[in-house]
Order: C-alpha cells, then structure tokens, then sequence
C-alpha cells in the first residue's frame, strides 16, 4: 500500500491495555480525530488489520504478545509504519507484557523503576514528576515553538537551554541505545537524575518510526492539558506520522544523560551490620558472630525453672499483689484559707471584748 494511502490511527486493545479510547485517552481522541481516523483494535495483531493503518499504539498493555504479532509488527514498522508504545511504573514485570522483546530489537528497554520528584512543587504526590529541564533534543522545542535560549556554563561553553515544562506522572525509565536515541530525560531533580523517558527510532531506509515513552498516564485526560504535555503530544505524533520534524543531529549523538544507578534499601541495609574492625583477632571470617543478638530476645523459656525454683527453695508461691505506694510529701498539710479564716475570728472576737 502506498504511504500516501494511510490515514487510519489505531489503539490496540488486545493485551488488555489499561488505557483505552473509551476510560483514558478521549481528549486525545478528540484532538486526532480532525486530520485522522481512529480505531480500536480487539482481535488478534495482523497484517490485514493494519491494512491503511499509519500509526499504532499501545499503551499500557497486561498481557504478552505472540511471536506471530511481534513478526507483524516489525514488518509494519520495515513498510513505513509508525509505533507508539506507552508502559507505566513497574515496567514489564509488574503488568506481565513482553513489549521489550519487540523494542530492544531497536535499542529501546523499558525499565521495572518509577520515577519520583526529589522536591516537592506543584503536584503532591512524588511520583507526579514535573521536569523543566528534560528535553535532551533542541528540535522538540524548535517544533513546539518554544523560545531556546543560550547559556553559558561556568567552564566558558555554551549550551541551549529549553525551556519546556511537563509533568510526567507514575512513569519508567528507560535504556536507549543506537540506533535509538533519547529525547526527553527525567532532568536533574527528578531520580533517576537525568535517565531517557521518550526515545525515537527511524528506520533507515524505509523511514518506519518508533517511539516508546514511560508513562501512560501523560497524555492521559487527567494529565494532557497540565503544563506543555500538549504541546509534547503534538510534536510526538507529527514526528511519528509526518516528516516536518528534524531533531538536532548533535544532540542526537551526545544527549546529556547520566549512568543508571539504583538507589539503596536503606531499611533492608541497616538489618545488616558490617564490622568496623581491620586488624587483629577481632575480625574473623565470619563477622557476624561478633553480634550477640540473643540480649535482644524475649520468650519464655525460663519460666519452668523459676517456678520450680519455688519449691526448691521452699519459698510460697503467690500472685503478685499490688504494693501500696507512699509519696513523700516535703510540703505541710496545706487547708483551705476559708477554713482557716472561720477559725480566726472566735480568737479576734474575745480579744476585742
């Protein structure tokens, strides 16, 4: 089918995807619906049902997709076709998909994190991420018609600034390699410090697109206005189903991105003493026996022989009673002044006659 022929969008709906036309993604629909046609797809992924079909979507999916589909999938990217593929905190082991099989084929993994907000502002929950400095690409705010403006660091180079603000709530990360490449990052307040959130893929000759982003939830009724995550919708779906959009080729081959590092359980790391001894005796093979826990325990083992500790010692055995207490009392009886008022004035009276 010619590339001119395809003007259908279509939203899968057949891995039980949390996010659907009908519950989630109606303002999106609305905002497609003008220069497309949208669909929802509920059977089984094939070539047949992406006949015209530009753009598909999946987002959120709960259940794994066939070797068959994955086969049809990449033959609709390989023919110019465009993917969207959305997930949530958790990643793949938390809703039991296997999308990554589909998408590291690319250079794209989703990860099983969350990402959180460092410092509260705006939003009140900490997974309601809002990113000011995240976009990695200065073609995404070229696109969305956003002012860059040029800094300079303390080292003397320049660098653009973009200036785009969006929210991106109960998201993933992700890991990005070439051919792929990161166009959104989680900024430097969010953790993880700046890890990949959006990331494209191109095919090179037939110019099939892919475009796999952390968190459904974004573009979502409840999140698609808040902020600029309009204005990233829209330059998501015109790269993906028209060639207007050209990311900065520099940026594309350095993005400013930091090593993935997890952040300790510090709770479950705390349980787990190390011994601060480097010489000596002291510090044997196995450390642990240097920790004697037992002072901490309570139980009951030694009850038997304090009863019968009685009898030995021919010591009554008797409840415990209460013992009276007795406080100390430094103060005199003190009465009050009314009292010893009325017994003043038989006194004062025989004085006076």
């Amino acid at each position: 089918m010619e590339r001119g022929l395809r003007n259908a969008i279509v939203f899968n709906a057949s891995k039980g995807e949390a996010f659907t036309l009908a519950s989630s993604y109606k303002a999106l629909r609305k905002r497609l619906r003008g220069n497309w046609k949208i669909q929802s797809l509920k059977d089984e992924i094939t070539s047949e049902k992406l006949f015209g079909v530009k753009l598909w979507i999946t987002a959120g999916p709960r259940e794994k997709f066939s070797a068959a589909e994955f086969s049809v999938l990449k033959k609709f990217l390989e023919d110019g076709g465009a993917i969207l593929v959305m997930l949530r905190e958790g990643g793949e082991s938390r809703y039991g998909t296997n999308i990554n099989f589909l998408l590291e084929e690319y250079g794209i993994v989703f990860n099983n994190d969350a990402v959180v907000r460092n410092v509260y502002y705006k939003y009140h929950h900490p997974k309601e991420a809002l990113i000011s400095d995240g976009v990695l690409n200065r073609g995404i705010s070229e696109a969305a018609r956003k002012t860059v403006h040029e800094t300079t660091d303390e080292d003397g180079s320049g660098h653009d600034s973009q200036a785009l603000t969006f929210v991106y709530p109960f998201g993933a990360t992700l890991n990005v390699m070439k051919p792929a490449v990161a166009v959104l990052s989680t900024g430097s307040v969010c953790f993880p410090l700046n890890r990949p959130i959006l990331a494209f893929y191109q095919h090179e000759t037939q110019g099939g697109k892919m475009a796999a982003l952390g968190s459904s939830h974004m573009f979502s009724d409840q999140y698609l206005d808040k902020e600029e995550n309009g204005k990233i919708m829209d330059v998501l779906f015109q790269w993906l189903t028209t060639s207007d959009i050209h990311l900065n080729q520099m940026d594309m081959e350095d993005p400013e991105i930091s090593d993935y590092t997890m952040l300790p359980d510090t709770a479950a790391l705390s349980e787990q003493l190390r011994v601060c001894l480097q010489e000596g005796d002291e510090n044997p093979r196995d450390f642990t026996k240097l920790f004697d826990t037992s002072l901490y325990q309570l139980d009951t083992s030694a009850l038997p022989s304090v009863i019968k500790a009685y009898e030995q010692l021919n010591v009554k055995h008797e409840p415990l009673q209460l013992i009276q207490p007795q406080f100390e009392t430094p103060l005199p009886v003190l009465q009050p002044a009314s009292l010893k008022m009325q017994h003043l004035l038989p006194q004062q009276n025989a004085l006076c006659m």
